[in-house]
């Protein structure tokens, strides 16, 4: 069941896109390896989709919400697998996985369809293909 807005998850994905650009320095991994640039690359990605997408708290408009939610994902689902995929997971693996594993699971859960004004989501009259997010 989908029941986390589009418009807390665009502040989420803000939130969390600056914490993993500066997670290595937080929490004590920063290197010059890939254990320091993943995080780096992955915040700074999901800060520029994010402005991108069509949603509460995206500036330019132009990514459809459930394609942001499959960026997330596949980014989640590869983060979480980089410290034994690139070779570092006996120095850190702990904030990638944790980090990679919460973005698929906010993905899971977030609505499709921004809100819009006027409509709550409980009166919207969704298409037939997208009743599974209501």
């Amino acid at each position: 069941m989908r029941f986390l807005s589009t418009k807390l998850h665009g502040f989420l994905d803000y939130a969390v896109g600056i914490l993993l650009i500066m997670s290595p320095w937080l929490f004590g991994f920063a290197q010059d390896g890939l254990e320091t640039i993943l995080p780096v690359m992955a915040g700074t990605a999901a800060l520029i989709y994010s402005i991108f997408t069509d949603y509460e708290t995206g500036l330019v408009k132009v990514i459809p919400m459930h394609v942001h939610l499959i960026l997330d994902s596949a980014f989640g689902a590869i983060f979480a697998a980089s410290p034994w995929l690139f070779g570092f997971a006996e120095y850190v693996y702990l904030p990638h996985l944790i980090f990679g594993m919460l973005e698929v699971g906010v993905a899971a859960i977030t609505r499709t369809i921004p809100y819009v004004k006027g409509e709550s989501i409980e009166t919207k009259s969704f298409p037939q293909h997208r009743m599974h997010d209501a």
